[in-house]
């Protein structure tokens, strides 16, 4: 058997990023073959995640970008167990790098997004190394974005919160960057009351009957009230009938005339981490 050295120790844990003590086992076990001891430490990863396959990952970073051309926008959340590992600087990093990825390379969703390479590994299999490396259940849990001639995105402090919002056309950057907050701060169900779906119609309705009902209003008068209520629905929760959040005398669709009176919100995102 091969010597082991501090060294040889300490450029596997380089390579792969797990901890030295499981480097120096890895390389004991595979008689200081490096590949063969990454492939000892990818298997521990893959084993440690079969035994946490059933843990909660409730914990987690949620980021999102721009693509350098400004036309692309994204959303990624890499879930884990405790908020100990998501203040970590490298798993904030590595959310980065998947981040980044979406952005150049353009996947059409979240398994397509699993799939593509990050460094000689898949995503997907790079997520399961980790959970080598940690001891803890990850899972890249979203991925969203938007696309158009002009986006814009958002982080909470925090990196659990993160939006992104697509214009018609180019706009000022700080008006990108108010409509993104605003998505944030006021958590829109939809960009006007025509784009609202009808499930959630359908709820607000039923909603505002229950309550009138229990107010001792006329059967009769249920549907009328209800109606009613749901116009206070559509300028709470639909974002351009929402108050500005920085200047309440004005609408979103206001504050977006002051800038430009063709301009239009054509989609946006929001996540946040269930807390």
């Amino acid at each position: 058997m091969s010597e082991i050295t501090a060294a040889d120790v300490a450029k596997l844990r380089k390579i792969t990023g797990a901890g030295m003590m499981d480097c120096k086992t890895a390389l004991g076990e595979s008689n200081g073959d490096f590949e063969a001891a990454i492939e000892i430490l990818r298997k521990k990863g893959q084993k440690i995640a079969a035994k946490r396959e059933d843990r909660d990952a409730n914990e987690g970073v949620v980021l999102s970008g721009v693509s350098s051309n400004g036309k692309k926008a994204a959303i990624v959340c890499l879930n884990c167990e405790t908020d100990f590992v998501a203040k970590n600087a490298d798993f904030i990093a590595l959310t980065k790098e998947f981040l980044q990825i979406s952005l150049d390379q353009n996947p059409s969703d979240l398994e397509s997004l699993k799939a593509l390479k990050y460094k000689d590994l898949t995503i997907n299999d790079a997520v399961t190394e980790q959970i080598g490396k940690i001891g803890e259940k990850i899972e890249l849990s979203y991925f969203e974005f938007v696309t158009s001639e002009q986006v814009y995105s958002y982080i909470h402090p925090g990196n659990k919160l993160a939006t992104i919002v697509a214009f018609n056309k180019a706009v000022p950057e700080q008006v990108g960057k108010d409509i993104a907050m605003q998505i944030a701060a006021m958590n829109p169900v939809s960009i006007d009351k025509d784009d609202c779906s009808k499930e959630i119609i359908e709820k607000e309705i039923e909603i505002g009957k229950d309550i009138a009902r229990q107010e001792g209003k006329p059967e009769e008068m249920l549907e009328k009230i209800a109606l009613g209520k749901l116009n206070k629905f559509y300028k709470e929760n639909t974002l351009v009938n929402q108050d500005f959040v920085k200047d309440n005398k004005m609408t979103i669709r206001q504050y977006l005339d002051t800038a430009d009176k063709t301009v239009s919100i054509v989609s946006f995102k929001r996540f946040t981490l269930n807390r």
